[in-house]
């Protein structure tokens, strides 16, 4: 029995995926949040503080990610395979469009930030358009990915793996291993945790309740 050759893109993938997961899950967690919370019935059902704060850790986690596609892996994909540049091209004008709504989230954050009540409606809005570009872009880089990704020299894709390691966010811990595990867990779990310190593993129990605390003070 002929066994699979696994290369380090193979597992980047299965990790890509797993991140992929945090903000398919993030996305719809802050869309629904944000509509409870335009909705004037269901407003007292989410606190605002703890929207705020979850709303703008999606922005920057999603931010952060496709900044370092853009940066770091679509030059090394576009001089291996040149034939995929149109491609990645592609993926890059969806960024940009992401990235014009994300900013529309962030100024209504702010809004619900100051006590503004009419950012409640914006912010509802700009979370819906979010969380459906993002679906319709992965949807799209996925199965691109799938294919590149474990064709790449290991050397090279374990290069890239620690630069993406070394400049992730740091906040937001409970939503990481909350949203990795709400309902279940995606494939890349594991290599997603390997990333993690051995302090923060040791932490998840602690992290997962306060994810559970923070779903409820969403309304969810």
């Amino acid at each position: 029995m002929t066994s699979v050759v696994r290369t380090a893109g193979s597992h980047m993938y299965d990790e890509l995926i797993a991140v992929h997961t945090i903000m398919r899950r993030g996305t719809v967690l802050t869309a629904e949040a944000f509509a409870r919370f335009a909705d004037a019935g269901s407003a007292g059902a989410v606190d605002a503080k703890t929207l705020v704060n979850t709303a703008r850790w999606l922005v920057t986690f999603v931010h952060h990610h496709h900044a370092s596609e853009d940066e770091l892996f679509w030059p090394v994909l576009r001089e291996l395979f040149p034939e995929a540049s149109g491609k990645l091209d592609d993926l890059t004008a969806e960024h940009e469009a992401l990235d014009a709504e994300l900013q529309a989230l962030t100024t209504a954050i702010d809004g619900v930030a100051a006590g503004e009540r009419a950012a409640a409606e914006r912010g509802a809005s700009a979370a819906a358009k979010v969380r459906d570009l993002l679906a319709g872009h992965l949807d799209d880089e996925e199965p691109a990915l799938v294919e590149l990704f474990p064709q790449v020299p290991d050397a090279e894709m374990i290069r890239l793996r620690k630069a993406i390691v070394d400049g992730a966010p740091r906040s937001g811990p409970d939503l990481l291993f909350g949203l990795l595990e709400d309902p279940d867990r995606p494939a890349g779990y594991g290599e997603m945790m390997s990333d993690l310190p051995a302090p923060l593993r040791w932490l998840r129990p602690v992290l997962l309740n306060r994810y559970r605390s923070r779903k409820k003070a969403l309304g969810g």
